[in-house]
Formats: C-alpha cells, sequence, structure tokens
C-alpha cells in the first residue's frame, strides 16, 4: 500500500522542545484519561495518520492504528502469513465467486453494540459507497455484492472468481465498523468514532490526538483469532523526525520503536546493551517507475518512439547497482530485489537478476551502451528523476544521490534528479509531472497477487500509462486459479512478461526492524509475514 493508493481491482513520552512544535494536531478526540496508559507499554513512531476511519486512508501510518482496534473477518495469527477466521467462524468459497461467513455467536464492539451481519455488510457498502480517493474502496473491486440473510451469516458474491478473496478481507478494506455510529455515506470523524467506543478489536482508543499520541485499553469484547492482548495499555507517541524517536528509545522515554528509523541509527542502536533490534520478514519495496508517456521518447513526446524507450529503460536496468544502494545507503537494512515479487512469497522469482546488468545481479554499463546504440538512441539521455524526501524516509536523499550518480557515471546519462514533498508529490505524479519517479510500496497482503494487480492491471493506481492486454490476461488468470501450482506458474509468466517490459524498475526489499527496551517480550512473535504489527503481542 502507499498512502496516495487508488487501485483497480484491488486493486507515552511526552515530546518537547522543536519536535513538539513541529508535531500538526490534525483532530483530537478523548474517551478517557490518556495517563493510565503511560503504566503500560509506550510506542514510538514517525508514521503518520491520514484517518482513523478505515474508509479514508490506505497508508501504513493509519493501518497500523486500524490493526489494534477494528477486528476483521479473517486475520493472520501471530506468526503466520495465511488468514484464518477472526470475528467470523468458518469463512470458505461456497461456489468460484461466493464467499460465505459465518459469525461467531454474541459478539459485541466495545461500547456494548451487537456486532452481526448488518454491521459486516455495512461495513463493505459504505466502503464502495464513500469510495474516497485516500481510502481502499479499490481492493474490492471484484466484489458485486455483500449480503447478511441472518445475524451471523454474510455471503460476498464476487465479480469473478479471485483466490485472493480472504486475504482481502484482512486488508485495509476489511476493518468491521458499527453501524450505529460510523456514517454511511460520509468519513467519520475521530472524534466521534472514540466517543462512540466503536471498537472490535483487541483494543479501544481512550485518547486520540491524531499524529500526536494514542492511548490504548484492552478490549474485553474482542474474541478473535489473536486473544486478549498481553498489555492492559499502551501508548503510541508520534515524531516527525526520526533522530527524535532514536532519542527517545535510547532514552528510554519509549519501550518500542516502530517505523521508522534510519540504517545509520539502527547500527548505532545495535550497540547499546539496554536495546535490542528485532529483524523479520519484510514486503516493502523500493522501485523507479517509468511514465510511458513522458519519459525520454515517450508516448507523448514530440519524438515519441516505443523501441527507443524500451532501450532507455532497459540501459537504466543494466546501469543501477542495487547491491550498493542497499550496503552503502541500507548499511544492509533493505536486498536488492529482482522481480516485482519480493523473495520469501510463493511464486516469486529473480527475472531481473539474469535479463539485465551482468546477468548476476551486478550492473553493466557496455550492455548498458549496446542497448541504446542497438534503437539508435543518442547518447547522453537526459532523464528528469523525481523523488519524495518526507514520505519514504530520510535516506532517500541519499538513495537518489547515489542512482544519478551511477546513471551519469556511465557516461550514457544525463539525470536532473528533483525532489518534492509528499502532499504535492502525491498529486502531481498522477498528473504525468515525473517522467521517471520514485515509489514504494507496503503490501496489503502477503500475496504475490498484491504485488501485480496493483500495479499492471489497465486502470493501475501507478498510473503510468501501462497497458498490456498480455499482463492483464494473465492477471485475470492467476487471480481465478484454484490449483496452486497452476498458480504459481502463471504468477511466474507474469513476473517474466513485467520484466521484459520495464513499466517499474523494482530496486530494495525491506525487512522490518524494531527497537524495544531489553526486557520487552513478544515482538519477534509479531514480525510475521503478515506485515502487521500487532501491540497485543507485547508485554514485560
Amino acid at each position: 500500500m502507499t498512502s496516495d493508493s487508488t487501485l483497480a481491482r484491488r486493486a507515552l513520552a511526552v515530546v518537547g522542545g522543536a519536535a513538539a512544535t513541529a508535531l500538526v494536531l490534525s483532530g483530537c478526540a478523548s474517551g478517557g484519561d490518556a495517563t493510565d496508559a503511560l503504566d503500560g507499554l509506550s510506542i514510538g513512531t514517525t508514521d503518520v495518520i491520514t484517518s482513523l476511519d478505515p474508509a479514508g486512508s490506505y497508508d501504513n501510518g493509519s493501518f497500523a492504528v486500524q490493526n489494534q482496534v477494528f477486528g476483521f473477518l479473517t486475520n493472520a495469527p501471530y506468526g503466520s502469513p495465511d488468514v484464518e477466521p477472526d470475528l467470523a467462524e468458518s469463512a470458505d468459497f461456497t461456489s468460484p465467486t461466493e464467499y460465505t461467513v459465518t459469525l461467531k455467536d454474541g459478539l459485541t464492539f466495545a461500547n456494548g453494540n451487537a456486532l452481526t451481519s448488518s454491521d459486516v455488510k455495512f461495513s463493505f457498502d459504505r466502503q464502495l459507497a464513500i469510495a474516497d480517493p485516500n481510502g481502499p474502496s479499490s481492493l474490492l473491486g471484484n466484489l458485486a455484492s455483500t449480503d447478511a440473510p441472518d445475524d451471523t451469516t454474510v455471503v460476498f458474491t464476487l465479480k469473478s472468481a479471485d483466490q485472493t478473496w480472504p486475504q482481502v478481507l484482512s486488508s485495509p478494506a476489511g476493518p468491521i465498523v458499527d453501524e450505529d455510529v460510523f456514517s454511511a455515506t460520509g468519513l467519520t470523524d475521530a472524534d466521534d468514532i472514540v466517543k462512540g467506543n466503536a471498537f472490535s478489536g483487541q483494543y479501544t482508543i481512550t485518547d486520540y490526538s491524531q499524529n500526536e499520541t494514542i492511548a490504548y485499553a484492552a478490549n474485553d469484547a474482542y474474541d478473535g483469532v489473536l486473544g486478549a492482548p498481553k498489555t492492559d495499555s499502551v501508548t503510541a507517541t508520534y515524531y516527525t523526525e526520526e533522530t527524535d524517536l532514536k532519542l527517545a528509545v535510547q532514552n528510554g522515554d519509549v519501550d518500542v520503536a516502530n517505523r521508522s528509523l534510519s540504517p545509520t541509527d539502527l547500527a548505532d542502536l545495535a550497540k547499546d546493551d539496554a536495546l535490542t533490534v528485532h529483524n523479520g520478514p519484510g514486503g516493502e519495496i523500493r522501485y523507479l517507475v517509468f511514465n510511458f508517456n513522458t519519459m525520454p521518447y515517450g508516448a507523448t513526446q514530440p519524438d515519441a518512439d516505443p523501441a527507443k524507450a524500451l532501450a532507455v529503460r532497459q540501459s537504466v536496468a543494466d546501469t543501477v547497482d542495487r547491491a550498493a544502494l542497499a550496503k552503502d545507503v541500507y548499511n544492509d537494512t533493505y536486498t536488492p530485489l529482482y522481480s516485482v515479487v519480493p523473495d520469501g512469497l510463493t511464486g516469486a522469482t529473480k527475472p531481473l537478476e539474469g535479463l539485465y546488468g551482468d546477468g548476476q545481479g551486478g550492473p553493466d554499463v557496455d550492455k548498458a551502451a549496446a542497448a541504446l546504440s542497438a534503437a539508435g538512441v543518442s547518447t547522453p539521455v537526459s532523464i528528469d528523476l523525481q523523488y519524495s524526501p518526507d514520505h519514504y524516509g530520510a535516506s532517500s536523499d541519499e538513495e537518489y544521490a547515489l542512482i544519478k550518480s551511477q546513471l551519469e557515471a556511465s557516461g550514457l546519462f544525463t539525470v536532473n534528479l528533483q525532489s518534492t514533498l509528499w502532499d504535492t508529490y502525491s498529486t502531481e505524479r498522477r498528473e504525468d509531472a515525473y517522467p521517471v519517479y520514485q515509489l514504494g510500496w507496503f503490501p496489503d497482503f502477503s500475496d504475490a497477487d498484491n504485488y501485480l494487480t496493483p500495479f499492471f492491471s489497465a486502470d493501475n493506481f501507478v498510473g503510468n500509462h501501462y497497458d498490456s492486454p498480455t499482463v492483464q490476461g494473465l492477471l485475470t488468470q492467476e487471480i481465478g486459479e484454484q490449483d496452486a501450482s497452476a498458480r504459481e506458474a502463471t504468477i511466474g509468466q507474469i513476473q517474466d512478461a513485467v520484466a521484459a517490459d520495464l513499466p517499474t524498475l523494482p530496486l530494495l526489499q525491506g525487512t522490518q526492524v524494531v527497537v524495544s527496551q531489553s526486557d520487552v517480550k513478544g515482538v519477534d512473535d509479531t514480525l510475521d509475514a503478515s506485515f502487521k504489527f500487532r501491540y497485543g503481542a507485547l508485554s514485560r
């Protein structure tokens, strides 16, 4: 997911001084006394919350909060990427396009309201009705209807067969909300959500100051696959700077620092005997996007030439040194990525490793020069390269300076490197303002399709005008394929096809890294391939 995603089919320590004045208070809601939470665990983060309402956000910072307080029909238990019934008693395909869920008896929200199939239908209907541009409704693009024939039965009718649907129910589109508290037609304010105590997950929120502090308390009404939280109260503090987060965990002001610390800070904190640096499987990827209209020789350029445009993309792929990016910028907290699907997921291959560069993952300038020459491209090629310095971590400056250096050192390119703050960047990139630009992705769920359909369907969220009927046909095939081995083979074909076309250039795959005080337990239990960091696993 990315905080400006518009997918196609699915597609407390008190912050003081300068850090406090830099925080922007977007909203404030209070349902209790935040000081009570200080007796429990404290979490620090630099993530940003867009909205507490699940219909109004599609970003990691917002989903991290929603995961703590909203229940899902299906969810991944600790230590697993595969979903199981959560609020559901059972959940199964009753036909290739019909998925039937039976809820547990006696479910309630934290406010005492009954949680029934009517709330479930309401939750999914409102996602589609609101269709907020910052929300995840596009993940429900394959949903034809949601029916509630009785209080504990929900029937999802899909437009086409979709083997990822159980995972979609655990995604940002899946939180179950209280129809007596949430609006059916518009986003509900955080103030109303907190006052309404409209929570069905492991925790409730007792005090909420958006992007400043959140106080959580255990929700006794939760009856799901994750079980009761191991700590009754948690407080999350939001920092604007990675250096402030580092100091907070180093000084013991927070118990757990989760997203994000710079590679240099992590290396420094690893030397502190009072702290533990935890690493878990990571689904986060970083990549370049080529706009097929505005890149050199793109479709809307005066010298438009598809063969020359492809040669430019190929030569960039031949020239970039991923290993150097991983080591020199990220101290190997990221690893080189040679496919659009990250290593470790079922069906992942590494087609770019053999296709480009030296055939073993390294760069090859001679091969890049040959690709340009064969297509009749004069060198050096001028490339406008854009990145966001505030959205993907402070190391983006260093990362893109190194990419510029690598490309220009080949003698084949001149790079005009520009940066734009995310608020503007997220809009302008969809308006064809950037010929080649940075994006990152954090998965909605741990299935290879989540790295395929959102990127390469006809109306993909990337918006770079890549439109391959062959790839779209393969996407439809893999999504509906019930045979696991056949589906895996099709996923491999898709990776081969997009590696040849290069609409995006995968660069790096991240790991999940969390720093905690050494007496904190349970961090490793929730650093799993579900990519969901659940506070309920933590204790001391």
